[in-house]
């Protein structure tokens, strides 16, 4: 018996699992909020064909095109990149439709994206086609043959973090059909850059570099016979490498330009060794070079920036991207700063015709001048910022919290913050700390922001605007051998902050530490919770550049998590992949690291259950030590024993590499889990992963938090998203979905007044109630949406197809006022599957003889209960859903009460508008057929008294007061005033007036 029933729930479970993977979630769209503040550009180009068109490269967020010289941007990458990560584009010199793009971001970050081969398109960005190289790794540049498109030169980095084979420089002679390696030295070098000869594309320079990232470490050069500068001079056959005048020991990374009015002048940017690093030139096609510079600026962190061009018209203007941008313009030797709207510059490209137009990127993004860089276009048109993680507070609406790579920490709003905010409109304010945050807002006070910035703990005030730092240890441990530290902070160093107390914090260096006074007393609550190897714990950045931030820091606490159903439960997870856990508030810890998880990967995220305390999930990333898998784990007995849960055949790829996982707070079992390439949803506690990604574009989730019913995301390279609604996940029905239509219970809806929705960025939508519902096939007609109120009575139906809306016409026709009011919504869609449709809370409003605007635009529902029914067929469902008050404004004295005393005079106005408008359409009616001069004349003096005049600011009069008077009414949710109540009682005299002057 025992057996037999393991066999019914094995089938049961794989019945649900297929279900569930065969379902479309389309109907669930994700929505960006932001920020419009660039993030990282590694890449920008042009063409002199068309001068406003640009392109830009991101690290995280794919390709985007301007049109109009950097005014607005546009992502043309996404639906058809695998990875967003970019590392060069070319635009063909003959034909701007033809454009190359090498995936892989060349600086080499720890948070890098891998890179998935090289995308062409042949018309403009608009549509892209994958056409090999997809194991290269990160790609430094692309060149394509000024006199044939066709043959398009590639130089591979390689993988960031592993020796691979295919590493070199690759050509293509038939636009990417099929591609040969002309150029390789070992798994662990490949190439940085090349340039083509102009005028003659046979001979090409090339860039070597060995180059690899560890979590402890970067790797940027060796040997002379590991780096160095190649040419071939028959089109990739013959290499020589070029030696005279250049570094004879170690070499890094190199970055090349070559004069186009004058090919004999070639430059290069070297890391090498103190003085032996800098700027060198060639005037002899590279048979000799000389530096000219060794300034430090020219090489600052090399593995990340490295990038020189030359002015198209002048080969003594030269230009070196670093920290900062500095420009020459006597060929190398002097150099002097040049301001650009952002530090830590990637890249530049000037129009050959024009080379006061040109485009450079940095951190910030990419910006436009069109007067050599005296001005920049904007970076607030970019919605590509990096973030680390995700954070929400109590206020109504919620806002959203995190901090931006290379900017600073953020906060924003989940929606439009007021009924009066101007759509399109970013709302952003800077929360304390610095580009790492974590960024926490204190439970119960969102005023108080917790933060960190690269390991130093501060708390700001937002009505003050101080930051106080109270950090852990008062010591700088920038630039220190982490050996050495006391305290070990990773960059990004997580704070948590008590569910059971908000006054007690938790930080975590290689110890957890505790406070309960905002910093001003810290407690440590637990040994070393790492494993600590010491041949790790070494001065990052060999052989050439050190380089110590506080990313590479190893054995460092990842993530901290206490449990929010047993107070002093607290889970902890290093970088160097070991999992802590104390029962009793610290005074005694467990290792309890999965056995069979392998060593050394980062604790992206520990995840407490919220429904059972000996439950817990974990995700762990080990990309840098360049295994891409992703470890998805979950344990029911305090850690005893792990489960994996992502396996080869469950759901997730296995390039996938885990970013973070988090359970729903309301259905056991309901998982979303982050990787580096997307979203994943389980229905069945990790057993099945079904794709979750929708719209959202493909980029790494960096975290995900549940709030109030709304699925909140941060990204590598997009900013934050919002997946309004997520009920209908939580149902049972969803995993059994079969031939019956179902009608999933509305959530509660909070009734904020906001301005009207847009698809204009950041995408605030207008608030309304969210009804989800299945169809088991398509219905063409017959489907109909009816809301009612607590007591049945019909507030406003909604059906699928303007065929069905007879009842339209009849009122119109009829003028029955108090009828039902109905319309037609073609979002109201009756596909297969899933569909959502969005009621905007919206009761009849006055009666218009204009056909489009009658019954339109009234006003909001009071809160309460309400019922959907949906209608398909003879068939009918019914859910009851609340529309919540906004607690703003019961804090402010708008009670319940008042708003329905409201909602019944705003009726009794619109009642009086739609009578005013019926007797003005019968007045003009009557206008038309009259032969009667007297009659024709007492009918127009009505009508004067009835209806505005024509042209500029008429007087208003009967209908137009009555309409302002419904505007003031309704304008806010408050108590009606006594003039506006006695203005009505003067409008329904003298309507009814003007009614006794004429009979119709």
């Amino acid at each position: 018996m025992k057996n037999r029933f393991r066999s019914l729930s094995l089938v049961t479970s794989l019945l649900i699992s297929s279900i569930v993977v065969a379902q479309d979630f389309s109907a669930f769209q994700y929505r960006t909020v932001g920020p419009s503040r660039g993030g990282r550009v590694t890449t920008v180009t042009g063409t002199p064909l068309e001068p406003g068109t640009f392109y830009l490269g991101a690290s995280g967020a794919g390709v985007w095109k301007t049109e109009d010289y950097g005014t607005t941007w546009n992502n043309v990458s996404d639906g058809f990149f695998e990875t967003p990560s970019i590392g060069a584009i070319e635009v063909a010199a003959n034909d701007p439709n033809i454009v190359y793009v090498g995936t892989g971001s060349d600086g080499l970050r720890s948070n890098i994206i891998e890179g998935k081969g090289v995308y062409k398109s042949v018309d403009g960005g608009k549509t892209w086609d994958h056409i090999g190289l997809e194991k290269v790794g990160q790609i430094g540049a692309v060149e394509i043959d000024p006199t044939n498109s066709n043959i398009v030169w590639v130089a591979a980095i390689g993988n960031a973090f592993k020796p691979n084979e295919e590493r070199g420089i690759y050509k293509t002679m038939d636009g990417g059909a099929s591609w040969e390696k002309v150029l390789f030295i070992s798994d662990k070098t490949g190439f940085a850059d090349l340039e083509l000869l102009p005028g003659n594309p046979n001979v090409v320079y090339a860039a070597a570099w060995k180059a690899q990232r560890t979590p402890w470490t970067i790797i940027s050069g060796g040997e002379n016979k590991e780096g160095g500068i190649y040419k071939s001079v028959n089109g990739g056959k013959d290499w020589e490498k070029l030696e005279n005048g250049l570094p004879k020991g170690l070499i890094g990374k190199i970055d090349l330009a070559v004069s186009p009015i004058d090919s004999s002048i070639l430059y290069a940017v070297i890391e090498a060794p103190e003085k032996e690093g800098g700027v060198y030139k060639s005037v002899d096609q590279g048979k000799t070079f000389v530096q000219t510079s060794s300034k430090e600026g020219l090489v600052n962190r090399p593995f990340y920036y490295t990038n020189i061009e030359l002015d198209p018209t002048n080969p003594d203007i030269v230009y070196s991207n670093a920290n900062p941008l500095l420009k020459s313009k006597d060929g190398g030797k002097t150099w002097e700063l040049m301001p650009v709207p952002h530090g830590d510059n990637h890249d530049i490209w000037l129009n050959p015709n024009n080379p006061d137009v040109l485009i450079q990127s940095n951190d910030g993004g990419a910006n436009v001048s069109h007067n050599g860089g005296k001005t920049w276009s904007t970076q607030f048109n970019q919605p590509t910022a990096e973030i680390y993680q995700v954070a929400v507070d109590d206020q109504y609406p919620y806002w959203i919290y995190g901090a931006q790579q290379d900017n600073t920490t953020i906060a924003i709003p989940s929606v439009a913050p007021s009924g009066t905010s101007p759509q399109g409109t970013q709302v952003m304010i800077d929360v304390g700390g610095c580009e790492t945050g974590p960024a926490i807002p204190k439970p119960g006070n969102a005023n108080i922001v917790y933060n960190n910035c690269k390991g130093r703990f501060s708390v700001y005030n937002k009505i003050t605007g101080v930051d106080r730092e109270y950090s852990i240890g008062a010591s700088n441990i920038y630039g220190h051998n982490p050996k050495d530290l006391k305290y070990r902070f990773q960059r990004v160093a997580p704070i948590h902050v008590s569910t059971h107390d908000p006054d007690v914090v938790y930080m975590g260096s290689q110890y957890l530490h505790k406070t309960r006074n905002n910093g001003v007393i810290w407690e440590t609550i637990s040994p070393d919770l790492t494993a600590f190897e010491e041949d790790k714990q070494v001065i990052s950045g060999s052989p050439i550049t050190r380089d110590i931030t506080g990313e590479e820091y190893y054995s460092t606490l990842y993530s901290i998590r206490e449990s929010k159903i047993s107070k002093g439960l607290i889970w902890t997870g290093s970088n160097d992949g070991v999992i802590s856990l104390t029962k009793d508030g610290g005074q005694t810890w467990e290792d309890v690291t999965p056995k069979k998880l392998p060593k050394g990967g980062r604790v992206e995220s520990v995840e407490p259950s919220q429904f059972d305390p000996a439950k817990a999930y974990i995700a762990v990333d080990r990309h840098l030590l360049g295994d891409t898998t992703p470890y998805f784990y979950k344990t029911a007995d305090y850690g005893k024993n792990w489960e994996l849960i992502s396996t080869d055949s469950n759901g997730i790829p296995s390039d996938h590499t885990g970013k973070v996982l988090r359970e729903d707070p309301e259905k056991e079992g309901l998982l979303y889990a982050g990787t580096e390439y997307g979203i994943f949803v389980s229905f069945d506690d990790g057993k099945s992963w079904e794709k979750f990604q929708q719209n959202l574009p493909v980029t790494p989730i960096t975290d995900i938090i549940i709030n109030r019913g709304d699925l909140i995301l941060s990204t590598m390279g997009r900013g934050f998203w919002i997946l309004d609604n997520i009920t209908s996940l939580r149902d049972s029905k969803m995993v059994a979905l079969k031939d019956t239509p179902i009608l999933f219970k509305p959530d509660n809806t909070i009734r904020y007044r906001s301005p009207r929705g847009s698809g204009d960025f950041p995408n605030y939508p207008s608030t309304s109630v969210l009804i989800d519902y299945y169809f088991p096939k398509e219905y063409k007609n017959n489907v109909q949406l009816d809301i009612f109120d607590a007591n049945k009575k019909p507030i406003v139906t909604i059906v699928s197809d303007s065929t069905q809306l007879k009842s339209t016409t009849e009122e119109v026709e009829d003028m029955g006022l108090s009828m039902t009011f109905s319309y037609a919504d073609t979002k109201l869609e009756t596909k297969k599957g899933l569909n959502r449709f969005a009621w905007d809370l919206r009761q009849k409003g006055a009666w218009s003889p204009k056909k489009n605007r009658s019954f339109k635009n009234g006003p909001i529902v009071a809160p309460g209960t309400y019922i959907a029914k949906l209608t398909v067929g003879k068939e009918s469902f019914e859910q009851e859903f609340e529309v919540l008050i906004d607690p703003r404004l019961e804090q402010e004295g708008v009670s319940k009460a008042v708003m329905a005393e409201q909602m019944a005079f705003q009726n009794k106005v619109i009642d009086l508008l739609s009578e005013a408008n019926k007797f003005q359409a019968d007045v003009e009616a009557e206008l038309k057929k009259t032969k009667d001069a007297d009659k024709k004349e007492n009918l127009e003096s009505v009508l004067k008294q009835l209806k505005n005049e024509e042209g500029a600011y008429p007087k208003p009069v009967l209908v137009g007061q009555i309409s302002y008077l419904s505007y003031i009414v309704g304008d806010a949710d408050k108590e009606v005033g006594k003039d506006t109540k006695e203005r009505y009682t003067e409008l329904v005299n003298q309507l009814q007036e003007l009614k006794s002057k004429i009979s119709i």
